[in-house]
């Protein structure tokens, strides 16, 4: 994509009508997670910020990855995420499947965590 998306809804209506629904879902759940999350787009794709970055999806042709802001997570749930293709900083959920959601769950309240504890530490250190 090489236009510059100023929001998540102008995201999702930029993608094919096949997906939008996929990605409305994800973006929901999500917001029901973490409702004091702010929305942005970051990297050119929907992202949720809350003491830091922590967590962003986007539409490609066969999957929807999701971005867990941070390696370790997708190292961390290695073992949870052997059905999936993953890399080093992404998870790849296939359009025609439903929706991990209690994979994504735990993955967006890991990185809660993970997001509160280095907000924290940072706070120590600045007083």
């Amino acid at each position: 994509m090489n236009i510059r998306i100023k929001d998540i809804d102008s995201y999702i209506l930029a993608q094919p009508e096949e997906y939008q629904q996929k990605l409305y879902e994800l973006r929901a759940f999500i917001k029901s997670l973490v409702p004091n999350a702010e929305e942005l787009i970051s990297y050119n794709m929907p992202a949720f910020i809350l003491n830091g970055m922590l967590v962003g999806f986007a539409a490609n042709k066969k999957h929807i990855g999701f971005y867990p802001w941070n390696g370790s997570t997708v190292t961390f749930f290695k073992d949870e995420l052997s059905g999936y293709t993953t890399t080093k900083g992404s998870i790849h959920f296939l359009y025609p499947l439903p929706l991990p959601k209690a994979l994504i769950k735990k993955i967006v309240l890991h990185r809660i965590k993970e997001n509160k504890l280095k907000s924290n530490s940072k706070n120590k250190i600045s007083k």
